[in-house]
């Protein structure tokens, strides 16, 4: 075995590098590359390399958004003699945000080890081995890969950016969630009574609704672009096309980095165009939250295209698109994002279980519901195209 790997739940890396430096400080020789560590024995005889990577949710969303549900589908399988240790653990590792993960050129002995449990201490998080042990930041065994329980007395942490727990942040937030927990109650769809609240309407910063119907416009038209190219009918055309159409609506600047990109792309990824084409799903949101549509239906249908296509193209300018908009009271925005947050984690949940979604919700439709309902309520400040999908 040569490979360690410590998980954490942290607010941040910037003490990681002094916390490295001081673990190896005896006979290693460290050099730094940004989040990379190369550290070099000084012996005389036996020499070796070890090398530590660090990611977080932010250098490395496809990690996290890939791995984390791994992770917990591995231990979900696992047959825990102490179903509350279960508990604990899954709940540590839903709320994981940085990774270290490290590489010896030789097999870890008794004193490499004694060095990374050292380093996996001073982090605080958990250490997972390639057999499926898992070490609390004492290095005391948690749990092994047969279920039996080690020794150590463990308890999850999570960082405040990242906290999952029963904490109540305010009454209005928790009445939110009771209500959501009580709506998938009644639809026989599973959920956990520790996942956080959203914040209260004082602490969000909900769009304006000119900046949701510029955002819907915006989106819509660079959609129809995807849809051509995932049927790759001519992109030139269809290019030309839909950037006269951004110029006559008058939301070009409006685009997404991303969308942007994607759009002026010579030779645009049909998997990309596919991903956008869901984005349906993020602007029925926002027409809903504009008052152009009644209601958001269970997430079990896509929504109806032709309909989304008419609400915009029915209009000849932004400004008689506007017009035609009421903008949804905050209060209803917020309870509707709590509720989509729920049903993502029942969607998880299942996929990791390797089971259908509960009630024959879409986990797609979810995923991009959430997005928008996350954007218009400023979740986390976070931009479209990096709204977290942590569950």
């Amino acid at each position: 075995m040569n490979h360690f790997t410590i998980f954490a739940s942290r607010n941040d890396i910037d003490d990681i590098e002094a916390k490295i430096l001081d673990v190896f400080v005896k006979g290693f020789d460290v050099k730094v590359n940004e989040n990379e560590y190369f550290i070099k024995s000084k012996t005389l005889f036996n020499k070796h390399k070890i090398t530590i990577r660090v990611a977080t949710e932010e250098t490395s969303p496809e990690y996290f958004s890939r791995n984390i549900p791994g992770m917990m589908g591995f231990y979900d399988r696992i047959p825990f003699e102490d179903e509350h240790l279960k508990g604990l653990v899954m709940t540590q590792i839903s709320v994981l945000n940085t990774m270290f993960a490290i590489e010896s050129e030789k097999e870890i002995n008794d004193g490499l080890m004694q060095l990374f449990t050292k380093l996996l201490s001073e982090i605080g998080g958990i250490g997972f081995l390639i057999n499926g042990i898992l070490l609390d930041q004492e290095g005391e065994v948690i749990v092994y890969p047969d279920g039996s329980s080690g020794s150590a007395d463990f308890r999850p942490h999570a960082a405040s950016r990242k906290v999952l727990g029963p904490e109540i942040t305010s009454e209005e937030g928790e009445q939110r969630k009771d209500r959501s927990i009580a709506y998938l109650h009644e639809r026989g769809i599973p959920y956990i009574t520790w996942m956080p609240q959203l914040p209260p309407l004082v602490e969000c910063q909900i769009k304006t609704q000119e900046e949701i119907a510029k955002r819907a416009v915006a989106l819509l038209i660079v959609i129809q672009y995807a849809c051509d190219v995932a049927q790759s009918l001519d992109i030139h055309e269809s290019k030309n096309f839909f950037i006269g159409m951004l110029q006559k609506y008058g939301v070009e600047d409006d685009l997404t980095e991303n969308e942007r990109r994607f759009l002026h792309d010579d030779e645009p990824d049909v998997q990309d165009a596919v991903n956008l084409a869901w984005q349906y799903e993020a602007y029925w949101t926002l027409i809903w939250a504009l008052g152009l549509i009644d209601t958001l239906e269970f997430p079990d249908q896509v929504c109806d295209c032709d309909h989304a296509i008419q609400i915009v193209s029915n209009c000849e300018s932004f400004e008689q698109f506007y017009q035609t908009t009421t903008m949804r009271s905050r209060q209803e925005i917020l309870d509707e994002a709590d509720k989509m947050y729920r049903l993502h984690w029942a969607c998880v949940n299942s996929r990791i279980k390797g089971e259908e979604a509960p009630a024959g919700m879409q986990e797609s439709i979810v995923i991009e519901r959430r997005r928008g309902l996350f954007w218009i309520i400023g979740h986390r400040d976070e931009q479209w195209d990096e709204i977290s999908m942590d569950t």
